[in-house]
């Protein structure tokens, strides 16, 4: 077990239909990097994952968004699966808990289909990220720069595409969880893409 995470505490923003391996691998990267992961979701009690389009486990919810703020954490972390980010992103609560943390110039970690609440957010705009190939499209209106690679790393903001790419994605989330606040993260506050 590694301390670059020691004293650190860090969310896992998720709601039912979460792709469970997204949450369980970096979950158990940020405990052996000596840090402590909280799950944050829309309400208390359990969530269920799932396993692409099967149901899996259900988890115990640590908090809810409505109980929390950005400053309680060091950094954020967010799984994908098609149901659990187009949830959160219609939840006002769960869209300011995420900007608050680029607002703060936390650390955050995206995979797969979560991209979407960042786009919610207002955080996407002159930033390289990837995601899952659906999402490019929302991306680049919302101002960002998408790109297909397993792990992008962009002032403190990591992406990657699928559960394949979690080795280097929770390679990368550890690294940017350790650094800590990244400047970079505030100035892609707001900077949207203009309607044309």
């Amino acid at each position: 077990m590694g301390d670059e995470l020691k004293g650190k505490k860090i969310a896992f923003l998720a709601t039912d239909m979460f792709e469970q391996v997204e949450l369980t691998e970096p979950w158990k990267a940020v405990e052996q990097a000596g840090g402590t992961p909280e799950l944050v979701s829309l309400k208390p009690g359990q969530i269920q994952g799932f396993n692409h389009y099967d149901k899996a486990d259900k988890f115990k919810v640590d908090k809810t968004v409505e109980e929390v703020s950005a400053s309680d954490y060091d950094g954020y972390m967010q799984p994908g699966g098609v149901g659990n980010p187009d949830t959160l992103r219609m939840d006002e609560n769960a869209v300011n808990f995420v900007r608050e943390f680029f607002e703060q110039g936390k650390p955050a970690a995206v995979i797969c289909h979560g991209p979407w609440i960042l786009v919610e957010a207002g955080v996407v705009g002159g930033r390289t990220v990837t995601s899952w190939p659906s999402l490019q499209t929302d991306i680049r209106n919302a101002g960002g720069n998408w790109v297909d690679k397993e792990v992008v790393v962009d002032n403190g903001l990591v992406t990657s595409r699928k559960p394949d790419d979690l080795p280097a994605f929770n390679k990368k989330m550890v690294e940017e969880f350790a650094e800590g606040k990244h400047a970079g993260q505030k100035r892609s506050v707001h900077a949207k893409a203009t309607p044309s």
